[in-house]
Protein backbone atom coordinates (compact mmCIF):
# COMPACT_ATOMS: atom_id res chain seq x y z
CA UNK A 1 0.00 0.00 0.00
CA UNK A 2 1.41 3.37 -1.06
CA UNK A 3 1.65 6.13 1.54
CA UNK A 4 -0.51 9.17 0.89
CA UNK A 5 2.52 11.43 1.39
CA UNK A 6 6.04 10.42 0.37
CA UNK A 7 8.46 9.51 3.16
CA UNK A 8 11.70 11.19 2.14
CA UNK A 9 15.13 9.82 2.99
CA UNK A 10 15.83 13.14 4.69
CA UNK A 11 14.17 16.48 5.28
CA UNK A 12 15.49 19.72 6.75
CA UNK A 13 14.34 20.80 10.17
CA UNK A 14 12.25 23.94 9.64
CA UNK A 15 11.95 26.24 12.65
CA UNK A 16 8.71 28.19 13.16
CA UNK A 17 8.31 30.70 10.33
CA UNK A 18 7.37 33.51 12.69
CA UNK A 19 10.82 33.18 14.31
CA UNK A 20 12.48 33.82 10.93
CA UNK A 21 10.46 36.90 10.02
CA UNK A 22 12.34 39.31 12.37
CA UNK A 23 15.63 38.34 10.70
CA UNK A 24 14.14 39.05 7.28
CA UNK A 25 12.75 42.38 8.46
CA UNK A 26 16.19 43.40 9.67
CA UNK A 27 17.71 42.44 6.31
CA UNK A 28 15.01 44.45 4.52
CA UNK A 29 15.68 47.46 6.75
CA UNK A 30 19.47 47.26 6.37
CA UNK A 31 19.35 46.54 2.62
CA UNK A 32 22.59 44.58 3.12
CA UNK A 33 22.02 41.30 1.31
CA UNK A 34 25.53 39.86 0.93
CA UNK A 35 29.26 40.77 1.06
CA UNK A 36 30.05 39.71 4.62
CA UNK A 37 27.18 41.35 6.45
CA UNK A 38 26.11 41.43 10.09
CA UNK A 39 24.45 37.99 10.14
CA UNK A 40 27.32 36.42 8.21
CA UNK A 41 29.86 37.60 10.77
CA UNK A 42 27.66 36.63 13.70
CA UNK A 43 27.15 33.14 12.31
CA UNK A 44 30.87 32.58 11.76
CA UNK A 45 31.57 33.33 15.41
CA UNK A 46 28.55 31.55 16.88
CA UNK A 47 28.95 28.46 14.74
CA UNK A 48 32.67 28.12 15.47
CA UNK A 49 31.91 28.27 19.19
CA UNK A 50 29.13 25.72 18.89
CA UNK A 51 31.30 23.29 16.94
CA UNK A 52 34.28 23.72 19.26
CA UNK A 53 36.68 25.09 16.64
CA UNK A 54 38.63 28.35 16.62
CA UNK A 55 38.27 29.56 13.04
CA UNK A 56 35.60 28.97 10.42
CA UNK A 57 34.98 30.59 7.02
CA UNK A 58 31.42 30.47 5.67
CA UNK A 59 30.69 29.69 2.02
CA UNK A 60 27.75 29.81 -0.38
CA UNK A 61 27.86 26.02 -0.65
CA UNK A 62 30.03 23.07 0.29
CA UNK A 63 31.31 22.39 -3.23
CA UNK A 64 32.75 25.90 -3.62
CA UNK A 65 34.27 25.42 -0.16
CA UNK A 66 35.99 22.20 -1.30
CA UNK A 67 37.29 23.87 -4.47
CA UNK A 68 38.60 26.80 -2.42
CA UNK A 69 40.21 24.60 0.24
CA UNK A 70 42.31 22.95 -2.45
CA UNK A 71 43.24 26.38 -3.81
CA UNK A 72 44.11 27.67 -0.35
CA UNK A 73 46.66 24.89 0.21
CA UNK A 74 47.93 25.14 -3.39
CA UNK A 75 47.23 21.47 -4.06
CA UNK A 76 48.35 20.18 -7.46
CA UNK A 77 49.18 16.89 -9.17
CA UNK A 78 47.44 13.89 -7.59
CA UNK A 79 45.21 13.59 -4.53
CA UNK A 80 44.31 10.29 -2.89
CA UNK A 81 40.60 10.01 -2.17
CA UNK A 82 37.66 7.64 -1.84
CA UNK A 83 35.43 6.40 -4.66
CA UNK A 84 32.56 6.00 -2.16
CA UNK A 85 31.18 9.53 -1.86
CA UNK A 86 29.01 12.18 -3.47
CA UNK A 87 30.11 13.63 -6.82
CA UNK A 88 31.36 16.92 -5.31
CA UNK A 89 34.31 15.19 -3.64
CA UNK A 90 35.98 14.17 -6.90
CA UNK A 91 34.59 17.06 -8.96
CA UNK A 92 36.31 19.59 -6.71
CA UNK A 93 39.62 17.98 -7.64
CA UNK A 94 38.87 18.00 -11.37
CA UNK A 95 37.87 21.67 -11.22
CA UNK A 96 41.35 22.35 -9.86
CA UNK A 97 43.01 20.27 -12.62
CA UNK A 98 44.00 17.69 -10.01
CA UNK A 99 43.93 13.95 -10.74
CA UNK A 100 41.94 11.89 -8.21
CA UNK A 101 43.63 8.66 -7.18
CA UNK A 102 40.99 6.30 -5.84
CA UNK A 103 41.81 4.00 -2.94
CA UNK A 104 39.53 1.26 -1.63
CA UNK A 105 37.53 1.62 1.58
CA UNK A 106 37.39 -0.21 4.89
CA UNK A 107 34.31 -2.50 4.95
CA UNK A 108 33.78 -1.82 8.66
CA UNK A 109 33.67 1.99 8.39
CA UNK A 110 32.96 2.79 4.69
CA UNK A 111 35.89 5.23 4.94
CA UNK A 112 39.18 5.38 3.08
CA UNK A 113 41.27 2.37 4.12
CA UNK A 114 44.45 3.77 5.69
CA UNK A 115 46.30 0.52 4.97
CA UNK A 116 45.83 1.10 1.24
CA UNK A 117 47.02 4.71 1.10
CA UNK A 118 50.79 4.28 0.98
CA UNK A 119 50.74 1.99 -2.05
CA UNK A 120 48.89 4.73 -3.98
CA UNK A 121 51.43 7.48 -3.25
CA UNK A 122 53.56 8.61 -6.20
CA UNK A 123 56.01 11.50 -6.73
CA UNK A 124 52.97 13.51 -7.95
CA UNK A 125 50.89 13.02 -4.78
CA UNK A 126 50.38 16.24 -2.81
CA UNK A 127 47.41 15.52 -0.55
CA UNK A 128 44.90 13.06 0.86
CA UNK A 129 41.19 13.93 0.80
CA UNK A 130 39.20 11.44 2.90
CA UNK A 131 35.46 11.63 3.65
CA UNK A 132 33.94 11.01 7.08
CA UNK A 133 31.31 8.83 5.43
CA UNK A 134 27.87 8.94 7.10
CA UNK A 135 29.51 11.00 9.88
CA UNK A 136 31.66 8.02 10.93
CA UNK A 137 35.19 9.29 11.71
CA UNK A 138 38.03 8.30 9.42
CA UNK A 139 41.17 6.75 10.88
CA UNK A 140 42.46 10.26 11.51
CA UNK A 141 45.57 9.29 13.48
CA UNK A 142 46.79 6.78 10.88
CA UNK A 143 46.05 9.14 8.01
CA UNK A 144 47.92 12.01 9.69
CA UNK A 145 50.88 9.73 10.40
CA UNK A 146 51.10 8.81 6.70
CA UNK A 147 50.69 12.43 5.63
CA UNK A 148 53.47 13.56 7.95
CA UNK A 149 55.79 10.80 6.75
CA UNK A 150 55.37 11.76 3.10
CA UNK A 151 54.90 15.52 3.46
CA UNK A 152 51.28 15.52 2.29
CA UNK A 153 48.38 17.82 3.15
CA UNK A 154 45.11 16.40 4.49
CA UNK A 155 41.76 17.96 3.59
CA UNK A 156 38.72 16.28 5.09
CA UNK A 157 35.42 16.30 3.25
CA UNK A 158 33.37 16.58 6.43
CA UNK A 159 30.02 17.15 4.72
CA UNK A 160 28.41 14.44 6.89
CA UNK A 161 30.26 15.26 10.11
CA UNK A 162 28.48 18.30 11.56
CA UNK A 163 28.75 18.24 15.38
CA UNK A 164 30.59 14.92 15.46
CA UNK A 165 33.05 14.77 18.34
CA UNK A 166 35.87 12.24 18.49
CA UNK A 167 37.68 11.44 21.73
CA UNK A 168 36.04 14.44 23.37
CA UNK A 169 36.96 17.04 20.73
CA UNK A 170 35.51 18.20 17.44
CA UNK A 171 36.34 15.82 14.61
CA UNK A 172 36.69 18.94 12.46
CA UNK A 173 40.01 19.81 14.12
CA UNK A 174 41.79 17.02 12.28
CA UNK A 175 43.70 17.56 9.05
CA UNK A 176 44.95 20.79 7.55
CA UNK A 177 41.40 21.83 6.67
CA UNK A 178 37.92 20.35 7.13
CA UNK A 179 35.06 21.24 4.80
CA UNK A 180 31.40 21.24 5.84
CA UNK A 181 28.21 21.29 3.80
CA UNK A 182 25.01 23.01 4.93
CA UNK A 183 22.89 21.81 2.02
CA UNK A 184 19.19 21.22 2.66
CA UNK A 185 19.84 17.47 2.95
CA UNK A 186 22.30 17.88 5.84
CA UNK A 187 21.61 17.77 9.59
CA UNK A 188 22.24 21.54 9.80
CA UNK A 189 21.26 23.71 6.87
CA UNK A 190 21.43 27.26 5.56
CA UNK A 191 19.38 26.28 2.44
CA UNK A 192 22.64 25.96 0.51
CA UNK A 193 25.89 26.65 2.31
CA UNK A 194 29.17 25.36 3.62
CA UNK A 195 32.26 26.24 5.60
CA UNK A 196 35.99 25.61 5.86
CA UNK A 197 37.33 24.95 9.35
CA UNK A 198 40.76 26.58 9.60
CA UNK A 199 43.60 25.90 12.07
CA UNK A 200 44.61 29.55 12.56
CA UNK A 201 43.67 33.16 11.83
CA UNK A 202 46.23 33.54 9.03
CA UNK A 203 44.78 30.62 7.07
CA UNK A 204 41.25 31.95 7.57
CA UNK A 205 42.29 35.37 6.31
CA UNK A 206 43.74 33.82 3.15
CA UNK A 207 40.54 31.81 2.60
CA UNK A 208 38.44 34.94 3.19
CA UNK A 209 40.39 36.64 0.39
CA UNK A 210 39.87 33.66 -1.91
CA UNK A 211 36.09 33.52 -1.37
CA UNK A 212 35.74 37.23 -2.24
CA UNK A 213 37.50 37.42 -5.61
CA UNK A 214 40.88 37.90 -3.89
CA UNK A 215 40.03 41.38 -2.57
CA UNK A 216 42.12 42.50 0.42
CA UNK A 217 40.57 45.98 0.30
CA UNK A 218 38.66 48.14 -2.18
CA UNK A 219 41.53 48.34 -4.67
CA UNK A 220 43.88 45.50 -3.77
CA UNK A 221 43.62 42.00 -5.22
CA UNK A 222 45.98 39.52 -3.56
CA UNK A 223 44.86 36.23 -5.15
CA UNK A 224 42.77 34.89 -8.06
CA UNK A 225 39.69 34.35 -5.92
CA UNK A 226 36.14 33.25 -6.59
CA UNK A 227 32.72 34.40 -5.41
CA UNK A 228 31.99 31.96 -2.61
CA UNK A 229 30.34 34.24 -0.06
CA UNK A 230 27.31 33.21 1.97
CA UNK A 231 24.48 35.76 1.75
CA UNK A 232 22.61 37.32 4.66
CA UNK A 233 19.40 35.31 4.24
CA UNK A 234 21.37 32.07 4.42
CA UNK A 235 23.31 33.28 7.45
CA UNK A 236 20.17 34.45 9.24
CA UNK A 237 18.55 31.07 8.69
CA UNK A 238 21.70 29.44 10.00
CA UNK A 239 21.53 31.49 13.20
CA UNK A 240 17.92 30.47 13.72
CA UNK A 241 18.75 26.82 12.97
CA UNK A 242 21.37 26.89 15.73
CA UNK A 243 18.67 27.70 18.28
CA UNK A 244 16.95 24.40 17.43
CA UNK A 245 19.83 22.17 16.33
CA UNK A 246 20.26 20.26 19.59
CA UNK A 247 16.60 19.21 19.51
CA UNK A 248 16.91 18.19 15.86
CA UNK A 249 20.07 16.16 16.50
CA UNK A 250 18.52 14.42 19.49
CA UNK A 251 15.51 13.38 17.43
CA UNK A 252 17.81 12.00 14.71
CA UNK A 253 19.64 9.96 17.35
CA UNK A 254 16.31 8.58 18.60
CA UNK A 255 15.42 7.45 15.07
CA UNK A 256 18.88 5.88 14.73
CA UNK A 257 18.50 4.02 18.04
CA UNK A 258 15.08 2.67 17.06
CA UNK A 259 16.40 1.33 13.76
CA UNK A 260 19.32 -0.35 15.53
CA UNK A 261 17.10 -1.94 18.14
CA UNK A 262 14.49 -3.20 15.69
CA UNK A 263 16.77 -4.32 12.86
CA UNK A 264 19.37 -6.21 14.85
CA UNK A 265 19.16 -9.90 14.14
CA UNK A 266 17.29 -9.69 10.82
CA UNK A 267 19.00 -12.17 8.53
CA UNK A 268 20.56 -10.52 5.49
CA UNK A 269 20.43 -6.97 6.88
CA UNK A 270 23.70 -5.60 8.21
CA UNK A 271 24.15 -2.28 10.00
CA UNK A 272 27.09 0.11 10.07
CA UNK A 273 28.78 0.22 13.45
CA UNK A 274 29.93 3.71 14.34
CA UNK A 275 33.17 4.47 16.14
CA UNK A 276 32.55 3.99 19.86
CA UNK A 277 34.76 7.00 20.66
CA UNK A 278 32.64 9.35 18.53
CA UNK A 279 29.22 10.96 18.83
CA UNK A 280 26.52 10.08 16.32
CA UNK A 281 24.74 12.91 14.50
CA UNK A 282 22.15 10.76 12.71
CA UNK A 283 22.98 12.16 9.28
CA UNK A 284 22.33 8.86 7.47
CA UNK A 285 21.13 5.38 8.28
CA UNK A 286 22.65 2.90 5.83
CA UNK A 287 21.80 -0.79 5.77
CA UNK A 288 23.60 -3.42 3.70
CA UNK A 289 21.46 -6.08 2.03
CA UNK A 290 23.35 -9.33 1.45
CA UNK A 291 22.35 -12.47 -0.47
CA UNK A 292 20.77 -14.15 2.56
CA UNK A 293 17.94 -11.57 2.57
CA UNK A 294 14.87 -12.60 0.58
CA UNK A 295 15.15 -9.64 -1.80
CA UNK A 296 18.14 -8.13 -3.53
CA UNK A 297 19.07 -4.55 -2.68
CA UNK A 298 17.50 -3.26 -5.88
CA UNK A 299 14.33 -5.32 -5.40
CA UNK A 300 14.01 -3.91 -1.89
CA UNK A 301 14.68 -0.41 -3.25
CA UNK A 302 11.88 -0.86 -5.80
CA UNK A 303 9.50 -2.20 -3.14
CA UNK A 304 10.09 0.81 -0.89
CA UNK A 305 9.74 3.27 -3.75
CA UNK A 306 6.47 1.68 -4.88
CA UNK A 307 5.16 2.40 -1.36
CA UNK A 308 6.25 6.05 -1.47
CA UNK A 309 9.19 5.42 0.89
CA UNK A 310 11.98 7.23 -0.92
CA UNK A 311 15.07 5.35 0.19
CA UNK A 312 18.38 6.13 -1.56
CA UNK A 313 21.42 4.09 -2.61
CA UNK A 314 24.17 6.27 -1.13
CA UNK A 315 26.74 5.77 -2.66
CA UNK A 316 25.86 4.00 -5.88
CA UNK A 317 27.26 4.23 -8.47
CA UNK A 318 30.84 4.82 -7.34
CA UNK A 319 32.62 8.02 -8.35
CA UNK A 320 35.17 5.85 -10.15
CA UNK A 321 32.47 4.62 -12.53
CA UNK A 322 31.51 8.11 -13.75
CA UNK A 323 32.55 8.85 -17.36
CA UNK A 324 35.11 11.49 -16.39
CA UNK A 325 36.91 9.13 -13.96
CA UNK A 326 36.51 5.56 -15.18
CA UNK A 327 39.52 5.85 -17.51
CA UNK A 328 41.85 6.41 -14.57
CA UNK A 329 44.08 3.49 -13.61
CA UNK A 330 42.95 3.79 -9.98
CA UNK A 331 39.28 3.54 -11.06
CA UNK A 332 39.63 -0.13 -12.02
CA UNK A 333 37.12 -2.37 -10.25
CA UNK A 334 40.03 -4.70 -9.39
CA UNK A 335 41.53 -1.84 -7.38
CA UNK A 336 38.28 -1.15 -5.52
CA UNK A 337 36.58 -4.48 -4.72
CA UNK A 338 35.20 -3.50 -1.31
CA UNK A 339 33.80 -0.19 -2.52
CA UNK A 340 32.11 -1.96 -5.44
CA UNK A 341 30.63 -4.59 -3.15
CA UNK A 342 29.23 -2.06 -0.66
CA UNK A 343 27.88 0.21 -3.41
CA UNK A 344 25.90 -2.74 -4.75
CA UNK A 345 24.25 -3.62 -1.43
CA UNK A 346 23.81 -0.30 0.42
CA UNK A 347 20.42 1.29 1.06
CA UNK A 348 19.89 4.42 3.16
CA UNK A 349 16.67 4.50 5.16
CA UNK A 350 14.74 7.70 5.98
CA UNK A 351 16.11 9.59 8.97
CA UNK A 352 15.23 13.15 9.94
CA UNK A 353 13.70 15.05 12.89
CA UNK A 354 10.16 15.02 11.48
CA UNK A 355 10.05 11.30 10.75
CA UNK A 356 6.99 10.13 12.67
CA UNK A 357 6.78 6.97 14.72
CA UNK A 358 4.09 5.72 12.33
CA UNK A 359 6.32 6.28 9.30
CA UNK A 360 9.29 4.57 10.93
CA UNK A 361 7.02 1.67 11.92
CA UNK A 362 5.95 1.35 8.26
CA UNK A 363 9.59 1.24 7.15
CA UNK A 364 10.44 -1.40 9.74
CA UNK A 365 7.35 -3.46 8.93
CA UNK A 366 8.35 -3.52 5.27
CA UNK A 367 11.85 -4.80 6.11
CA UNK A 368 10.56 -7.40 8.57
CA UNK A 369 7.61 -8.50 6.45
CA UNK A 370 9.47 -9.52 3.30
CA UNK A 371 8.55 -13.12 2.44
Amino acid sequence: MKNQKPIYVTQPYMPPLDEFVPYLEEIWDNKWLTNVGQFHNELETTLANYLGVKHLALFANGTIALVTALQALRITGEVITTPYSFAATAHSLLWNSITPVFVDIDPKTCNLDPDRIEEAITPHTTAIMPVHCYGNPCAVEKIQEIADRYGLKVIYDAAHAFKVDYKGESLLKHGDLSVLSFHATKVYTTFEGGAIVCPDAKTKQHIDYLKNFGFADEVTIVAPGINGKMNEVQAAFGLLQLKHIDTALERRREVDATYRRELSGIEGIKLLNFNSEATINGSYFPIFVDESYLLSRDELYDKFRSMGILVRRYFYPLLSSFPMYRGLKSASSKNLPIAHNLANVVLCLPIHPDLTTEDQDAILATLKGVK
